[in-house]
């Protein structure tokens, strides 16, 4: 059998405190969202450390997409090339430039390429307990990639202007990012990858074949990491379960110290190291049609990059359950939880000392198989920014300068309902409607929606299409 290492899943969606962290956590993801045909591995022998992505669930159009960068010289040798392109439009009933604090897709009514993938990659084969190596990169160009970026690769918080930003992008709505970068040995039950990689946290993932819809929910964009930097051994520790653990750099950082601006609590513990633990376990039932999820990662982070700035443990702790009820309906559930110490807000920066943030939420989906080409799904998610420390609309503005705001203490909900249509093997439509919701603590602060951010709710529409090559 041979083993996917590669697919953790891309999620998560680190972004931080200030309009400044905000950017430079804006910049990193999992793997459970890139389809086994994806790595040239049949779907029945392809392993996933969480459960099939909800559009992967439905029976296959037929036997995968058909990839025109295959050779058989390289397919011999156990390399895979192959990516895709996603672009879509889509907009909000208010008329404001940007679609609020919606992400990847942002701009209003504009049309985008969100994303120009590629990967490369010799995926781990491990049958009969032999050993073996591989590795990965993947690049993506287009207006997904500011917020996929990680900090000392292909974005830089501390010398740029923007901050954060700048080194590999073209324009303030296009740029190149460069989200997994690493190299992988196995044998028998564990592999032990090395470098840049996705996240294993959350659900919803960066690259867009591995999502159901085109917008994402609130704890993947502001609650989770996209990617780390280290070492990580996946552990398969029987049929039904799988655990790995490994040391980081953290959320979304390559290479950047922590204490570049100076430290303004320097006995805090580690107050000058970085390292963060990464570890998880998932379990699928005997017939594979359930799997629970968790993962964690906790380790020192920036509080606020207000020179010189507090350090703090910042952890998070995802649980993912699976349940395909039957051959038409998919359920998933998914709980987040995190929190920074010593983390500067908005309410900080005015003078009030620093705190802990906190941050959580639930989100639930429905996935129904219409026929082997449609599926239908929905999407319902209460997040909540406990201490106005984690979101920001429209994200693109804060981080280059433009009208924006955050300081969101309260409550977001949202619903969204979309479908996956599916004309043949290389392309997904993906047409979207969602409603969103905002109530601030005691029903003052700051709103999210609306030309001049004085709306408490949006609906929006849009759609996309993705087409594998």
């Amino acid at each position: 059998m041979k083993f996917n290492w590669t697919k953790l899943p891309l999620l998560g969606a680190g972004l931080t405190a200030a309009a400044t962290l905000m950017a430079s956590t804006a910049l990193g993801q999992t793997t459970s969202g890139l389809p086994p045909v994806a790595a040239n591995v049949p779907q029945e022998d392809a392993y996933q450390l969480r459960g099939l992505p909800p559009q992967e669930s439905a029976q296959e159009v037929d036997e995968g997409p058909t990839r025109y960068l295959e050779t058989e010289f390289l397919k011999e040798r156990g390399i895979a090339t192959y990516g895709w392109i996603d672009a879509g439009i889509g907009g909000n009933n208010w008329g404001s430039p940007f679609n609020g604090p919606i992400t990847f897709n942002d701009r209003n009514w504009m049309g985008q390429v969100n994303q120009l993938y590629l990967v490369n990659e010799k995926v781990l084969d491990l049958e009969d307990g032999g050993a073996d190596w591989g590795g990965r990169v993947d690049l993506l160009y287009g207006g997904d990639s500011i917020f996929t970026t990680a900090r000392g690769l292909d974005g830089n918080l501390y010398n740029q202007s923007p901050a954060g930003f700048g080194s590999w992008n073209s324009s303030k709505y296009y740029g190149l990012a460069m989200p997994q970068l690493y190299g992988e040995v196995g044998y028998g039950d564990h592999a032990v990858k090395f470098g840049h990689f996705y996240t294993p946290i959350g659900y919803e993932v960066v690259p867009a074949i591995g999502n159901f819809f085109y917008t994402h929910a609130y704890t993947m964009q502001y609650g989770e990491p996209f990617t780390h930097t280290g070492i990580l051994d996946t552990w398969k520790a029987t049929d039904n379960t799988t655990v790995f653990a490994g040391i980081t750099n953290g959320w979304d950082n390559y290479s950047d110290p922590i204490n570049i601006l100076g430290i303004a609590n320097p006995g805090y513990a580690g107050a000058n190291s970085n390292a963060a633990f990464l570890g998880g376990a998932s379990i699928k039932s005997d017939d594979e049609t359930q799997t629970l999820t968790m993962t964690t990662s906790s380790g020192n982070e920036i509080g606020g990059f207000i020179a010189p700035a507090t350090i703090g443990n910042r952890s998070i702790l995802s649980t993912v359950y699976v349940n395909e009820l039957n051959d038409k309906v998919t359920y998933v559930f998914q709980n987040d939880n995190g929190w920074q110490f010593n983390a500067i807000g908005v309410k900080e920066t005015l003078g009030q000392q620093p705190g802990t943030a906190t941050w959580y939420g639930i989100n639930q989906y429905m996935f129904y198989n219409f026929s082997d080409t449609l599926v239908g799904g929905v999407r319902l998610e209460w997040f909540r920014d406990n201490n106005g420390y984690r979101v920001f609309s429209p994200i693109r503005n804060a981080m280059f300068g433009g009208p924006s705001n955050t300081g969101y203490q309260g409550n977001f909900w949202e619903m969204s309902w979309g479908l996956n249509w599916k004309p043949n093997r290389n392309f997904v439509v993906r047409p979207e409607l969602r409603y969103d919701w905002y109530a601030p603590d005691h029903g003052k602060g700051p709103l999210p929606y609306g030309k001049n951010f004085n709306e408490y709710g949006q609906l929006y529409g849009g759609c996309d299409a993705i087409w594998q090559f």
